[in-house]
């Protein structure tokens, strides 16, 4: 039974994050309510200006010699936005105000408006949409492209400051349990020596050294999580098979643990040695829960291009699909006991400190699954 851990809490995020959205396509939709409603209004007004000016230019036509025609001329003459065809009935433009590019056929636009010359005679009036009109309905456009970005550059943000919260998280988790396991191994290297002067033949003493030393690199493994590990050009072959060599010791007889990487491999890879070893020691442990204490685990090392891949592969009951997309995630565990932090911080350690990948390259169920830590082959080597 899958058991989840809530290391960090999300909620928060996820309310920010979903109000910020909510309140975006509020934004967008009243935004576009609003500009084509405008839009409307405008196109609306730009009708009546365009009716008023035919009927300015229709009283001209019917008044007579002596009528006085300055109103319909300011009227005439006041409309300077809008593009005003005049074409006769087979729709061959006669004139044009306030048009910048000529359309080839004019009867394609708004209209049209009846202009009577004579009871026989008869042209007509086209228009289409002013300047400001045609700008005013890209603004949602606009609008939209602009909310778009915002949320992209929040979304960004939350993640970018949730990356960093969980960061700071693990650094402090880790150097705190450096710290608290400081005073204890102290303590016991002490005892250590005062045993080994009072016994110096027991055979205990030398073990006690060897786990006291394991505790030592316990400690300066989590201390130098959260800080800029030092890589250096290590060789592939030593660092997986001193991993291996204490896994060994750890593990049931039932467990063979099969290393394929040579002792002469010449691959190098540029890799913080301690943190290294930790990830792959986390890996073959979970290996060994998967396969229940009984099976093979085989190491082999590659190279691809200008890095280095390790493969470990186990004879465990493999995974399903939803299991291989949650394996990596903070507090997630198919074991009855766990905290589901191993494979998390593993993965931090080889893509986060080392630029590499750690991933399932393939695994099925009943079968068996194989891991894969690539990491970036030393130029030194």
């Amino acid at each position: 039974m899958h058991r989840f851990y809530k290391l960090f809490d999300m909620s928060k995020e996820k309310r920010l994050g979903t109000l910020i959205l909510i309140l975006s396509l509020m934004i967008v939709i009243a935004s576009v309510l609003f500009t084509n409603n405008l839009a409307r209004r405008l196109a609306d007004e730009e009708q009546k200006k365009v009716e008023t000016w035919v009927a300015a230019t229709q009283s001209m036509i019917e008044a007579p010699e002596d009528a006085d025609l300055s109103f319909e001329l300011s009227v005439i003459q006041s409309n300077t936005s809008i593009p005003v065809y005049l074409v006769d009935s087979t729709g061959t433009i006669l004139s044009c105000v306030n048009v910048i590019d000529t359309v080839a056929d004019p009867r394609v636009l708004n209209g049209p408006i009846e202009l009577r010359l004579s009871d026989s005679d008869a042209q007509y009036i086209y228009y289409a949409e002013s300047t400001l009109l045609r700008q005013l309905r890209y603004v949602p456009y606009l609008q939209f492209a602009l909310i778009f970005i915002f949320i992209v550059v929040a979304v960004i943000m939350l993640f970018t400051a949730h990356r960093s919260e969980q960061n700071r998280v693990w650094a402090g988790l880790s150097k705190e349990t450096a710290h608290q396991l400081g005073t204890p191994i102290s303590s016991l290297i002490a005892c250590q020596q005062i045993l080994g002067e009072r016994y110096p033949k027991d055979e205990v003493i030398p073990l006690m050294q060897n786990d006291i030393k394991r505790l030592s690199m316990i400690a300066d493994r989590f201390s130098k999580i959260g800080s800029e590990p030092d890589l250096v050009p290590t060789k592939m072959s030593e660092v997986v098979d001193k991993s291996l060599a204490y896994m060994r010791t750890r593990v049931s007889n039932k467990v063979e643990i099969v290393n394929q990487v040579d002792g002469d491999c010449p691959l190098v890879g540029d890799v913080n040695t301690p943190l290294f070893a930790w990830v792959i020691e986390n890996i073959v442990k979970n290996a060994v829960d998967a396969m229940e204490g009984k099976g093979t685990i085989t190491v082999s090392c590659q190279q691809l291009d200008d890095e280095i891949e390790v493969l470990i592969a186990d004879t465990g009951k493999g995974m399903d699909s939803a299991t291989r997309r949650q394996i990596f995630q903070p507090g997630f565990t198919t074991k009855k006991r766990g905290w589901g932090l191993g494979l998390t911080l593993a993965k931090r350690i080889v893509e986060e400190y080392h630029g590499g990948r750690l991933y399932v390259k393939q695994s099925h169920v009943g079968q068996g699954t194989v891991f894969a830590v690539v990491v970036k082959q030393s130029k030194h080597s």
